[in-house]
This record gives C-alpha cells, sequence and structure tokens, in this order.
C-alpha cells in the first residue's frame, strides 16, 4: 500500500481498488490466489443440514478493551452458527471503509479477523470493499455471512425449552458492553474490565459430546443482554422462566460500574456467552463442560424453567421478592456490535 489512508479511488474498482485489495485484504485475509478470485465461492457441500446466518457490525469505537470491530464480526458469526448446534465452516466479509480511514488501522482489523477465524477454524472465502465519502459512514462497518454443518439430530430452537430445564449462563454478564461504554466515552473506571468477546463453538461441540439431545436450546445474549434473550425464549417457547438473583455470575467491576451508572447488568450486552437450556438430568455435566473451557469458567446455572406461560421472566430478587423481567426498552448502550 502507497498510501497511509484510505482514499475514495480505493474504492473506485480500478487500480487503486486492486491494489488495497492484493496488497492489503485478500493476502491478510484468506490468501485466495488471483485465480480463484470470482464472483461467488464454490464451496464442497457436506452431510447434514446446513446452517447459515448473516450479520452487520457498526461498534463504536473500532478498537475497546478485549477486542476491535473485526474480532467481533468473526466471533457473532461463528457464534450465532454454534447457537444452531452447527460447526462453522465457511464466512464472507464485506467492508464499508470511510475515505480517510488510516491504514494501519485497517491492517490490524484486518490482521485480528484473520486470528480470530484461524482460532474458530473457520475459513474466510469470500467478500467485498467498498469505499465512501468523509461523513458517509462511521470510519468501518463490516457485513458478515457464515455457512455451518449440522452434524446431528437433535433439535435446538428458540421454542424447544421444556417445563423442568435448568437455565446455564457461561459466564459473567455485561463484560463487553461494560467496556465498548468506557472506551467510547473515555470513563476511566480504573478495573479491567474488558470484552468478553469470543468464540464459542469449541465449547457447543463438547456440549454435544456430552449431553446430545438434552440439550434443548442455545442462545448467545448479545444486544438486550440476558434479560432480553430471556423473554424471546420465553415468548418462543410459550414457557415461565425463573432465574435467581443470587446465582447471576457478575464480575465485581462491572456490577460497580453498572451500579454507578444507573444500568441493570441483566440488560448489558455480551459477546462471549451463551444461555442454554439443558434437561434437569443433564445440567450438571454441562456446567462440568463449559468449566474446562476458558470462556466458561465462571458458567453458573442462574434459573430453570418453572411453568407454562405466554413469554414470562421472573426474577427472585437476593433480599427474597419477585420481579417481573421484562425486555430492553429503547437502546440502553448504542453501537455496541
Amino acid at each position: 500500500m502507497k498510501s497511509d489512508v484510505i482514499l475514495l479511488g480505493h474504492g473506485s474498482g480500478g487500480k487503486l481498488s486492486h491494489q488495497l485489495l492484493d496488497d492489503l485484504i485478500i493476502p491478510i485475509l484468506s490468501g485466495i490466489r488471483p485465480s480463484d478470485q470470482n464472483d461467488s465461492a464454490v464451496l464442497p457441500a457436506p452431510n447434514g443440514r446446513l446452517a447459515f446466518t448473516t450479520d452487520s457490525y457498526v461498534v463504536d469505537p473500532l478498537f475497546f478493551a478485549g477486542g476491535n470491530i473485526g474480532d467481533l464480526a468473526i466471533h457473532g458469526t461463528v457464534n450465532d452458527l454454534a447457537m444452531a448446534g452447527a460447526r462453522p465452516l465457511f464466512i464472507s466479509v464485506g467492508l464499508i471503509i470511510e475515505e480517510g480511514l488510516p491504514v494501519m488501522d485497517l491492517k490490524a482489523i484486518l490482521e485480528s479477523m484473520r486470528k480470530a477465524a484461524d482460532q474458530s477454524q473457520i475459513n474466510i472465502v469470500t467478500g467485498d470493499t467498498k469505499v465512501v465519502q468523509r461523513g458517509k459512514a462511521d470510519r468501518l462497518f463490516i457485513n458478515t455471512s457464515g455457512v455451518g454443518v449440522i452434524e446431528h439430530d437433535f433439535e435446538i430452537r428458540g421454542d424447544n425449552a421444556r417445563l423442568g430445564d435448568k437455565v446455564l449462563v457461561s459466564g459473567n454478564l455485561g463484560d463487553h458492553g461494560m467496556a465498548v461504554l468506557a472506551s467510547r466515552e473515555g470513563i476511566n473506571l480504573k478495573s479491567s474490565i474488558r470484552s468478553d468477546s469470543a468464540s464459542l463453538n469449541a465449547m457447543v461441540q463438547d456440549l454435544l459430546n456430552v449431553t446430545g439431545s438434552e440439550i434443548h436450546v442455545l442462545r448467545d445474549p448479545t444486544r438486550g443482554g440476558v434479560a432480553t434473550t430471556l423473554k424471546e425464549i420465553a415468548i418462543q417457547s410459550g414457557i415461565e422462566i425463573t432465574i435467581d438473583e443470587a446465582c447471576l455470575p457478575i464480575a465485581a467491576e462491572v456490577g460497580g460500574a453498572c451500579a454507578i451508572l444507573g444500568l441493570d447488568p441483566l440488560f448489558v450486552a455480551n459477546e462471549g456467552k451463551l444461555l442454554a437450556f439443558i434437561a434437569p438430568d443433564a445440567a450438571q455435566k454441562a456446567l462440568g463442560v463449559m468449566h474446562r473451557h476458558p470462556e466458561g469458567r465462571d458458567a453458573a446455572i442462574i434459573g430453570e424453567v418453572t411453568g407454562r406461560a405466554a413469554g414470562k421472566v421472573r426474577l427472585k430478587t437476593a433480599i427474597g421478592g419477585m420481579r417481573a423481567v421484562e425486555m430492553l426498552a429503547g437502546e440502553q448502550l448504542p453501537r455496541i456490535c
């Protein structure tokens, strides 16, 4: 790359576009040979059912404690596939770059994407790059689509929660949202709050191997946090969920920051956590599997399905009361993913 910043000409489709792709984006993300650069990736079709997902990432700031928009995009797409019980295979990357973005920032983001993809065992196989004028975007937006294969017959869906299921969460709540907020607003929390952004497919694969069909629901509680995700599952499955405040894993730093800022950790976004609804006899086995993974060392059983009701979620408070949990109203923390 001869330029230190992205120019509008890098999106023109001409010589500068080829320079951006050939010198920076393709070598870092995939290394596809020029002879193999076509309008579509032709991929082998594995046996089993396919899972397909797409998402867009507009996080502000681009870099935050524990990650950046690039590895967040890979982790988020991998996790969406894993929540269907799929083994991630292929991913696309679409970049919308604002003129003036420093090339070194783009390079760092691309390198983090490649590293996250390699760690997640997913291949970046196709993509697209557009450059827009200054002021027409916010430095960088990323769109991804992912394909995975479901190599089992288990039904893992939001409408499959069953009476008596235990509700597990794989770790502390609210780390990502609070890390992004602190980075964006320049808040000095004097703590080590870092995003939990991570791929969970290895953990999910181990859960499938150990508990099999006793996993009924998997979901990653991103925007809207654990509270909103539980409410969505309760509505889909037509059930009542009761969770115990005393069992919620929340890091002291995050809990303290939320208290200062008037936020509820139940509604703060996560990017490397999952919720699992597991048959009661398999819950302790599943918890043990989670604890064996770095991403699951703080996993806990936080509640259970206590009845049949049209989307009811209740929280047993630390003082012994009971309160209703509803979906997040509005946007508590904008631009967190």
